[in-house]
């Protein structure tokens, strides 16, 4: 049984981003969205173009506090399953993460984002906190069929929508 990694939360979180869970390279190296070729943090760039997106010693925590700071927390909906390799259709017994606690957590907390389409399987749990519950095009390299425009396009008007642009 695989284990996910703990959210990237705080109180000032307006808008929570739950991807389906961690990848391979995500979980060795023990960062969301570290698949060189996941656009999650080139999605992040260009909406806040002041990013810190360097590559060195304490960049994934640059980038974390960056995120955190501006509202945004990002989190997975399986807190463990077993899986072979990294693709989604490969997730098996996976266990759905408490969400319940999360209005408490994140009292500003203002709408979900559903990170593609087996994260958004699960929106029903997302859905009984009585927020906005968005379905967003996967970042995930196994995603080619969105041009990276289109991605981008689709994620900077929710994040114009919930206040963090």
């Amino acid at each position: 049984m695989l284990r996910g990694l703990p959210p990237l939360l705080s109180p000032q979180t307006r808008l929570l981003v739950l991807g389906s869970f961690p990848g391979a390279a995500s979980l060795a190296a023990q960062q969301y969205y570290a698949h060189p070729q996941n656009q999650f943090w080139k999605i992040l760039q260009a909406i806040w173009p002041s990013s810190p997106y360097g590559t060195g010693t304490g960049s994934y925590e640059n980038r974390s506090t960056w995120l955190l700071a501006h509202g945004l927390g990002v989190w997975d909906v399986y807190g463990a399953c077993e899986r072979e390799g990294s693709l989604d259709a490969s997730i098996r017994n996976p266990q759905v993460n408490d969400f319940s606690n999360l209005r408490r957590r994140c009292p500003q907390l203002q709408a979900i984002v559903h990170n593609g389409g087996e994260s958004y399987k699960h929106a029903r749990y997302t859905a009984e906190l009585g927020l906005p519950v968005y379905k967003l095009p996967s970042t995930s390299p196994a995603n080619a069929s969105w041009r990276f425009e289109r991605k981008l396009a689709a994620w900077r008007e929710v994040f114009e929508q919930h206040g963090l642009i």
